[in-house]
């Protein structure tokens, strides 16, 4: 990447430096000596970021720490929709393309940054009109099209909490959160386009607010023009094609809630993430501008995730545009009605950056490489990983098939309660596939254990954070003691949950989940680590390993497994699979038991649900399925 590289790190170097001294260096500082003085003054770090975007009124103070609750630029006014547009038409780009939506027919919309301020803004004031007002909670049910982000930033714009439900929920799931959020309106589409059908949302969105007096207005996206209206409910296009005001943006606290994102848990009722506005918006747009090493001018942006997870909110919606950047939005299956289809894509818009999920990778490895070499993917520059660890055989595949060798693998480990990349592999700095990467400036992260002490390299033990960052949750909506727990399991810290390990230059490897962890012999074995190993085997692309109660050895090791297209399972493959995860392993982690399966149950984001595994092999409760793929 030559020059582009340097340039990169001679802008990271300005905000840690003063200009004078960045024209005195001949060269750029490491990664470490950066991050190193990061550290030293995290709120000026910060501070010399946020100063990038507007502000009604700049903050009196950066951080504000009352353990374990945090504010960030207090005292500061802004708003996200007028940084996302307003901003970027008063820099000259009313003309650039904003949004970029496609879907599995190859139908495309163009939508500039003018057209979108001006949907944006006579939507966000017919929904005044309908009564909604600053912290009124809007709930949106839509496919992965234009509309939903245009309903995202309406919201935004005037101070209404936003809460985004993945399209392909079913009715009970939606009805738990609007029961929690307890939306004014909600506000949907008669259908969404997936494998060559239309899926029906808008009788399921009837049917799930019909219970709920307090929402008053069900606002449709009527997508054919086809479907007659109810008393209480209101056309999309509609409302904005009467509208002929454009809301200003409200002057909002930083610390004014931005949106709510439910996620689930094993146990329980989904969690509703609280993200408030100007910690959110400078943490969102700073890690979408570098991380990805963006020119912000010139750059086609393509995250294949869907705006109803936090990384469709922050790496579809919300960073992109506060950069100024032309994102794209697919709507549709990645195999559907060919495997080549997004491979197709990335040659007709000329691509440069590539987001999508490892779950991905491995299923067009199933495919193998015939379909992405009919195209040219020369356009790309760095690719992305985000969702779950991504497997060095994949990492490979990935490389060396999608980027040709040439493009650096951004992997990213980040959650819906971080709202922003915290550990990643820089695209200017060296790669180790498996390991999520290094922490993000600023952002302390360690491997302790489970009294907070640190661990030496090469050890397992549970990840945490050492200190707040911009972009992190700032609630459990309506159930503080959820929050709480995040800092209390070890105290001072914040703890995901998640196992890892770290080696001797500060790499950080994902081992999974503290319940997708095997106790083999007294061996702590990470599912992740034989994961990885069982996919070394040629004929597998996918796998799931869970732990079963062993009167011996305290666990045995399960696996479930996914084939190559035409390999046919057999007794002598299972054993050639044991030799594989003896090889790079050992005996310890070599699987008792073997199932051939067509496929894994997944999260609609792309995780392997190992609990359900887990749960329907012992006999359990399979607990919360809302996010269930199928």
């Amino acid at each position: 990447m030559g020059k582009d590289k340097d340039l990169n790190l001679f802008k990271l170097n300005e905000v840690i430096l003063p200009k004078e001294e960045c024209k005195k260096r001949a060269y750029f500082e490491s990664y470490e000596e950066l991050y190193r003085q990061s550290l030293e003054d995290k709120e000026g770090f910060w501070a010399k970021i946020a100063s990038e975007l507007h502000w009604f009124r700049k903050w009196d103070k950066v951080l504000e720490w009352k353990y374990p609750y945090a504010k960030w630029f207090v005292g500061g006014k802004t708003n996200l929709c007028y940084n996302c547009l307003d901003r970027n038409l008063e820099k000259g780009l009313r003309n650039k393309v904003a949004l970029l939506y496609v879907n599995e027919r190859e139908e495309e919309r163009k939508i500039t940054y003018g057209e979108l301020y001006e949907h944006v803004g006579r939507f966000a004031q017919a929904l005044r009109d309908l009564g909604v007002e600053k912290g009124d909670r809007v709930l949106i049910y839509m496919p992965n099209t234009p509309e939903a982000v245009i309903a995202m930033l309406a919201c935004a714009r005037i101070g209404a909490i936003h809460s985004v439900v993945f399209a392909g929920f079913s009715r009970d799931a939606l009805k738990t959160r609007i029961e929690d959020a307890k939306p004014k309106v909600v506000i949907t589409a008669t259908h969404t386009i997936r494998r060559g059908k239309e899926i029906d949302l808008l009788n399921t969105a009837r049917s799930a607010v019909e219970d709920y007096p307090f929402v008053k207005y069900l606002v449709v996206w009527n997508r054919k023009g086809n479907v007659e209206l109810k008393e209480n409910e209101r056309g999309f296009y509609q409302l904005i094609k009467e509208q002929n005001r454009i809301a200003p943006a409200e002057v909002l606290d930083s610390e004014d809630p931005l949106f709510i994102l439910y996620t689930s848990g094993t146990t329980g009722k989904p969690k509703g993430i609280l993200h408030s506005v100007g910690g959110y918006m400078v943490g969102t747009y700073i890690t979408t501008k570098w991380n990805f090493n963006v020119d912000t001018q010139n750059d086609v942006y393509w995250c294949t995730a869907d705006v109803g997870w936090i990384t469709g909110h922050s790496y579809i919606v919300y960073g992109p545009l506060l950069n100024g950047m032309t994102t794209i939005l697919y709507e549709g299956a990645p195999n559907y009605p060919d495997p080549g289809i997004w491979w197709r894509l990335v040659q007709r818009y000329r691509v440069n950056i590539f987001y999508t999920a490892p779950t991905a990778i491995r299923m067009f490895m199933r495919y193998g490489e015939e379909y992405p070499k009919k195209y040219d993917l020369s356009s790309l520059k760095v690719l992305g990983s985000v969702g779950e660890p991504i497997n060095p055989e994949a990492w490979e595949w990935y490389y060396r098939i999608i980027g040709g060798e040439r493009c650096p693998i951004v992997d990213t480990w980040w959650q819906t309660e971080t709202g922003m990349h915290i550990l990643l592999t820089w695209a200017h700095t060296k790669a180790k596939p498996g390991y999520a990467g290094r922490p993000f400036f600023t952002v302390e992260v360690d491997v302790v254990d489970k009294n907070g002490n640190s661990l030496p390299p090469n050890h397992v033990g549970l990840l945490v954070i050492k200190a707040p960052w911009p972009s992190m949750l700032r609630n459990v909506w309506g159930n503080p003691e959820r929050y709480e727990k995040y800092w209390n399991i070890v105290p001072g810290y914040y703890c995901p949950e998640d196992l890892a390990s770290k080696d001797e230059e500060g790499f950080i490897t994902i081992l999974g989940r503290t319940d997708d962890v095997l106790n083999v012999a007294g061996h702590r074995i990470g599912t992740a680590e034989v994961e990885s190993a069982i996919i070394e085997h040629p004929s597998v692309v996918e796998s799931a390993v869970i732990g079963k109660p062993d009167d011996i050895k305290g666990q045995r090791i399960k696996a479930f497994v996914v084939l190559k297209l035409g390999v046919k399972p057999s007794g002598e493959l299972k054993e050639e699979i044991r030799k594989t995860v003896r090889e790079v392993l050992g005996p310890i982690a070599v699987p008792d038991e073997i199932e051939f399966v067509e496929k894994l149950p997944k999260t609609r984001s792309g995780k392997i649900m190992r609990r359900l595994l887990r749960a329907k092999e012992l006999g359990m409760e399979v607990g919360d399925l809302s996010t269930l793929e199928d």
